[in-house]
């Protein structure tokens, strides 16, 4: 393409999904470093903070559900631009009060995110609109180059918080305003973002269905509810085994186990989460040739194996050793999952489909840690190892048990 000739519609919409993730991840590292600093230093005790964050996981969760349930029905671009609304209210109702009560109800309705991760609607929507940009044969590898993207803007983001909280208290501001400067920068990141999704074409909305087509339940689904189903009910067994082994318990396990120090701590895991994201991009390559049901199993299950061996060994070394050789395998089911939720439901059932499968995750992740901080309190360090391993094991044999028949459109060739 020549300098003169126009950009391509599907081209500048796949551009633009790109770069509206970047700013969102970009968005929520920014904030998740100050963001509990800023609310204590606002005069919320840690237990109002902690109950904060829970309720806007809630109110996200509950949110994203119904929005991403009927973008396809009432339009993508539209709950999208809703959603950037939602952290424009959050980001400028936090900045402007310190009283509890208001804060509460501007973090259930709004979308913040206190982890740095993924909320609100637009992880569904847009995978379901990227889908439509790429032939088949790239869907994976777009996947893949899509969380990678995120991960790095998610860092970019956190780096970029925090050094301008410290480079406003170096200039004289009281702590608070320094931090309140960074919630600012959120609210206008969701302006700049709304303004991004006004770009989008109306090529990425749902097609139209055909006429005859099942009446959709509740959860935005017709012909793909059964299968869509059976997915969130195995993706949620995933992430619940998952939620033993967060990164921040996985942390603790190190410190209290081999006495390793906050600098070791950072060091692992960042190389960890450089290794997971590095393993993403060679998903596309391997789902080519193998399929996309079978890269998912076939990376995961060793995956698992290694993650159960982590408390056998006896070392740091060792231990380290065998939790980066997990990471760099342990990543590889990720696009392909999201790629695979997009191909086996039709293009008008694809944000729902995603949306489901999504909030499915989100309860199984959450149900987990609770029950794992107690086996640490309780001495039993190793056991949460051994479950979460065990769980994701089931999983992968249940998901090849019922799924390695269903090939989608590349594959079915």
């Amino acid at each position: 393409m020549t300098l003169a000739e126009p950009v391509d519609r599907t081209q500048r919409d796949y551009v633009l999904l790109f770069v509206t993730r970047s700013v969102r991840l970009f968005a929520y590292g920014f904030l998740s470093v100050v963001l509990a600093l800023y609310l204590v230093e606002a005069g919320l005790s840690e237990g109002q903070a902690g109950a904060l964050f829970t309720l806007t996981l809630l109110g996200d969760t509950a949110i994203s559900l119904w929005l991403t349930t009927r973008a396809d029905r009432l339009g993508r671009r539209r709950m999208l631009l809703v959603g950037a609304g939602l952290m424009v209210l959050a980001g400028v109702v936090f900045a402007l009060t310190r009283n509890f009560w208001v804060l509460l109800a501007a973090a259930t309705v709004g979308v913040i995110s206190p982890s740095g991760n993924e909320v609100g609607p637009f992880l569904a929507i847009e995978q379901a609109a990227l889908t439509q940009t790429v032939a088949d044969r790239r869907r994976t590898t777009v996947f893949a180059w899509y969380n990678l993207v995120g991960s790095l803007a998610t860092a970019l983001g956190a780096l970029a918080g925090g050094s301008l909280a410290q480079a406003g208290q170096a200039r004289g501001l009281a702590a608070l305003d320094s931090y309140r400067l960074v919630v600012l920068g959120y609210a206008v990141a969701g302006v700049g973002l709304a303004a991004l999704f006004t770009r989008l074409s109306p090529g990425v909305e749902a097609r139209t269905p055909t006429a005859g087509a099942s009446p959709r339940s509740w959860l935005g689904l017709a012909q793909s509810q059964p299968v869509v189903l059976r997915l969130a009910g195995l993706f949620m067994l995933d992430a619940f085994g998952g939620g033993f082994v967060l990164q921040s318990l996985l942390a603790y396990w190190f410190h209290v186990r081999f006495g390793a120090d906050p600098v070791t701590l950072g060091a692992i895991f960042f190389g960890a989460n450089l290794l997971a994201g590095l393993s993403a991009l060679s998903a596309g390559w391997l789902a080519a040739r193998i399929g996309l049901i079978n890269t998912m199993v076939f990376t995961h299950l060793p995956s698992n194996i290694l993650l159960m061996l982590v408390p056998l060994m006896p070392t740091l070394p060792l231990a380290l050793a065998v939790l980066l050789l997990r990471f760099s395998i342990s990543q590889m089911d990720v696009p392909t999952r999201q790629s695979y939720t997009m191909a086996v439901v039709p293009p008008d059932e694809r944000s729902a489909a995603s949306g489901v499968t999504g909030v499915a995750r989100t309860i199984g992740a959450a149900l987990a840690p609770v029950l794992a901080g107690g086996l640490l309190a309780g001495g039993l360090l190793s056991v949460p190892f051994f479950l979460a391993g065990g769980l994701k094991i089931v999983y992968d044999l249940a998901l090849y048990r019922l799924f390695s028949a269903v090939r989608p459109p590349e594959e079915a060739a």
